[in-house]
């Protein structure tokens, strides 16, 4: 059954392209249209509150479809979404053209999520998860750097054109080769909207939000980073960028293998890193090799938190996964969110340079409210208990 779970992975990575192809277009975008890179900035932050605010009241919703369909449906309006984003006159219409895929962002990651789990099996939960993280992972890698280099050559509006394309041809796989699958029947949902209390899960939940929080105050500025800090130009942004989600991928293998031990131990084992390597950019950026291993600290550290906090969440409330699921993408959403107002705000104050602070301080708030979830006694799931 590896099949659908690549189909999965390769959906997954155009539909988090889409979420975070603003990352590398913020200054070509900005300069374009003629506004501030942090107001440009704020368009992460609406698709990011779009996410976290409908996100598990649809998940819940939609759990009962045939996930197929779903998924194809999902992949259709974001093609949609990404041809009026290309036409967009205004940030106003742009905007509005981001509100489109939030919607479907929340629904395809939790259920993709469920319906992994189901077909890799319980045991291997952090694996299977970790697999269609591997589409996340991709999304940095090459979707973002990718639409960072198509920007520089042709036009940030040419990038939504590509991801357009790129959503009707994954739509054309699911349809062509994904078998139908209902999954479980969900709870009813106030079954579902019950574990929200259950402290343990709110902890869980809280805990990515400031996570996720920190690590998008200086993530949606890094092409302005590179930009600003290291002196780079257009085209090395982008493969800098690809450089920075290469190192991703020995992340997301890494948090794949250790969440299913311990959860919540292994996201304070990769936060303490990632914190580590957000102080030290930019004392490291007047030396490269010194630059190129903080960068390298960061990328790894970030992308094995990805897979380990959707687990993470997920175990929390066993009983609902797809609903816990839907909470974690709303949670970490929220956090991109304010990180990336934040992250905006930091830079109209002290500049570029104080982000990489910023971040590293909301990423230490996370490690301290993970600390109080073990000593209050708040016990991590065993992992035979994963959905």
């Amino acid at each position: 059954m590896l099949l659908p779970l690549i189909l999965l992975s390769a959906a997954g990575f155009t539909v988090l392209t889409t979420e975070f192809i603003l990352v590398g277009l913020l200054p070509s975008l900005s300069r374009d249209l003629g506004v501030s890179v942090s107001q440009a900035g704020l368009l992460v932050t609406l698709f990011a509150f779009a996410v976290a605010a409908t996100g598990p009241f649809l998940t819940a919703y939609f759990s009962r479809f045939e996930r197929k369909r779903l998924f194809i449906v999902v992949l259709l309006l974001f093609a949609a979404s990404n041809v009026v984003a290309a036409m967009a006159p205004n940030l106003g219409v742009l905007a509005f053209a981001r509100l489109i895929p939030a919607l479907g962002v929340p629904v395809f990651w939790a259920l993709a999520s469920e319906t992994a789990v189901d077909i890799a099996g319980q045991d291997r939960a952090g694996k299977a998860i970790s697999m269609i993280s591997f589409g996340v992972i991709c999304a940095t890698v090459i979707g973002v750097p990718t639409g960072t280099l198509i920007a520089d050559a042709f036009g940030w509006r040419a990038a939504f054109v590509a991801l357009a394309i790129a959503s009707l041809l994954k739509a054309g796989m699911l349809y062509a080769y994904l078998p139908d699958s209902r999954g479980a029947q969900p709870p009813r949902l106030g079954e579902q909207f019950r574990v929200l209390r259950d402290p343990r899960v709110v902890g869980h939940v809280l805990m990515s939000v400031i996570l996720f929080a920190g690590m998008f105050t200086a993530y949606t500025y890094l092409a302005d980073m590179f930009e600003r800090l290291a002196g780079f130009n257009g085209a090395v942004v982008g493969w800098a960028l690809m450089a920075f989600g290469a190192v991703g991928l020995i992340g997301n293998t890494l948090g794949g293998r250790i969440v299913d031990r311990h959860p919540l131990r292994a996201s304070l084992i990769f936060s303490v890193p990632l914190a580590l390597g957000l102080v030290l950019v930019v004392p490291s950026v007047s030396a490269l090799p010194l630059f190129a291993l903080t960068l390298a600290l960061w990328g790894i550290a970030q992308a094995a938190l990805f897979p380990v906090s959707h687990v993470r969440v997920m175990k929390s409330a066993p009983q609902a996964p797809a609903f816990a699921a839907a909470l974690n993408v709303s949670g970490a959403n929220l956090g991109i969110g304010v990180g990336a107002i934040v992250g905006g705000r930091v830079i109209d104050a002290v500049g570029v340079a104080g982000v990489g602070y910023a971040a590293a301080a909301l990423v230490g708030v996370s490690v301290l409210v993970g600390f109080v979830l073990m000593s209050a006694g708040q016990r991590e799931p065993e992992p035979d208990c994963a959905t």
